[in-house]
């Protein structure tokens, strides 16, 4: 089985400084949507794992949660393609949770839940915490230039191995062209 874990906020869809609070404010990145539905026509499994403190923030709560996720199987279906999965950290920075990324509760959640290999799973994410969690257990950190990417690119200290793409739709291409068919 191929399989593939994507941070939510600033790889699927636009970041925002202020959160992304609502269906509103749920806007996908051009060509995100694409890039997922390529990734399951070409036999990958995709799962989303994203931190959502907004929720221990107060900013939003957890039918607001369950709307932006909604809507964005939908999007993603309605351009051919499927999410497998979502799992979402709800948790403050300050909560001591073991889901919260950079550590790497939900990659492991997702790895069992799908019975899936940790070394060399992929996963495509915009800030140093999430190449961090996969990077934890032997994983394949894959950062792109989107969201907050280029900013995490400018300060360095990526783990070693990391692959950097422009977006999600190049990271996904990569991926069904070059990765080993077989997990």
């Amino acid at each position: 089985m191929k399989l593939v874990i994507l941070d939510r906020d600033g790889v699927i869809n636009e970041d925002r400084d202020d959160y992304v609070k609502n269906t509103t404010e749920w806007v996908p990145i051009e060509h995100s949507l694409e890039a997922i539905a390529n990734l399951t026509q070409s036999g990958w499994r995709v799962v989303v794992a994203t931190n959502q403190s907004g929720i221990a923030r107060g900013l939003f709560d957890m039918h607001a949660l369950n709307a932006m996720h909604e809507k964005m199987h939908r999007l993603v279906g309605q351009a051919g393609g499927r999410i497998d999965a979502v799992v979402f950290c709800p948790h403050g920075p300050d909560h001591g949770c073991e889901c919260r990324k950079p550590l790497p509760g939900m990659v492991l959640e997702i790895a069992e839940r799908f019975n899936a290999k940790l070394q060399g799973l992929p996963m495509i994410g915009d800030s140093l915490r999430d190449l961090e969690a996969i990077s934890a257990v032997g994983g394949l950190p894959m950062l792109v230039k989107t969201g907050k990417g280029g900013k995490t690119l400018a300060k360095g200290g990526l783990p070693e191995s990391t692959l950097v793409f422009n977006d999600l739709y190049d990271a996904a291409e990569h991926l069904i062209n070059h990765f080993e068919a077989q997990r």
